[in-house]
């Protein structure tokens, strides 16, 4: 009787022996993404079959984030490297160098059509200008041709400076379905066995997105056009604006890496009078002093929190790319509809 129990044992070991080979064969994909947004793409594309680092985390500032030496090693073992790309994460290139990674490094913003950076310091908008079409002046028609080599340049030592385009392509969700998309192709590449389930997890998640979009088209409606106008901390809301058809203008430019000079400062207090800007936010990554000061100045009340570099907390209101837009749209819409 024993042997037969241990014979049936056996047989049942052998029988289970593929789930367990195919199991083996689905081991974890190494993943590290440069900060929390790419991080939450990743892994609505990857699911249970990827393991994500996250460099620059929840309401961590990528403009000015000092790598750690616990990040050169999550790198050097990692199969695959999510990074933005234009020029976003100025510490980039210090730290593949460090850590001799031989994984792809995937700049997600490829397909993107960039927009160009303004030369103005401060806001992007002459109030005299107000009859030219807007946003033509961002549009690159050339489309996305930076060179990776370019795109880390630092002028200075330990002081990054961005480059001709605006880096925060995610503000737009149409954009967010390339970075998504990037992503599953990206996936496919180092684990072919893990392709198709790559991209059904690409092609709902990219469902979710087109849904979101035509929601923020739908919010964005019920504004009139003379509330439109609104203040963020810093330049990162320039995708969403071309996109949407707000108008944001801020004191700081696409980095938070310097500050506004007086002068910005005021001559943004003058433009926002002569624009009669609804409403003035906080960013999620930046210090409200600046916006305090302005309020000040203006008479704007401040009307919340937006996320624009990066999620928040587990806990908090945009956890998730979708929580994140979903939370801007309705803490703009509350802010500029109560004035």
């Amino acid at each position: 009787m024993f042997k037969t129990f241990r014979l049936a044992t056996c047989a049942s070991l052998l029988s289970l022996s593929p789930v367990l080979m195919a199991q083996a064969s689905a081991a974890e994909l190494k993943v590290v993404a440069s900060f929390s947004i790419i991080a939450d793409f990743a892994k609505n594309v990857g699911g249970d079959r990827v393991e994500i680092t996250t460099l620059v985390g929840p309401d961590g500032d990528a403009h000015v984030y000092e790598p750690r030496p616990a990040d050169a090693v999550a790198v050097s073992k990692a199969d695959v490297v999510l990074v933005n790309g234009l020029e976003f994460e100025g510490f980039l290139k210090r730290l593949i160098d460090t850590s001799g990674t031989k994984a792809p490094v995937v700049e997600l913003t490829k397909g993107v059509e960039p927009l160009k950076l303004s030369d103005e310091p401060a806001g992007h908008a002459h109030p005299e200008a107000e009859e030219e079409e807007p946003h033509d002046h961002k549009a690159e028609e050339a489309g996305h041709k930076h060179e990776s080599a370019e795109a880390h340049d630092h002028d200075h030592e330990g002081h990054h400076h961005h480059g001709e385009f605006d880096p925060h392509a995610w503000q737009s969700i149409k954009n967010a379905e390339i970075y998504v998309k990037n992503i599953a192709g990206a996936f496919c590449e180092v684990d072919k066995a893990g392709c198709a389930t790559y991209t059904a997890n690409s092609e709902a998640y990219v469902a979710k997105l087109a849904a979101l979009n035509e929601k923020v088209k739908t919010e964005i409606a019920t504004i009139p056009p003379e509330k439109r106008v609104i203040i963020t901390s810093h330049d990162a809301f320039g995708y969403f604006e071309h996109a949407y058809g707000l108008e944001f203008l801020a004191p700081e430019g696409v980095s938070t890496e310097s500050e506004a000079s007086a002068a910005d400062v005021a001559k943004l207090v003058d433009q926002i009078k002569h624009d009669k800007a609804s409403a003035i936010f906080v960013e999620n990554i930046t210090n409200k002093r600046l916006v305090d000061q302005i309020a000040s100045e203006t008479g704007l009340k401040v009307g919340g929190t937006l996320y624009s570099d990066a999620l928040s907390t587990a806990d908090g209101p945009a956890a998730t790319y979708i929580d994140m837009v979903n939370h801007n749209i309705n803490t703009i819409k509350a802010a500029v509809l109560s004035q």
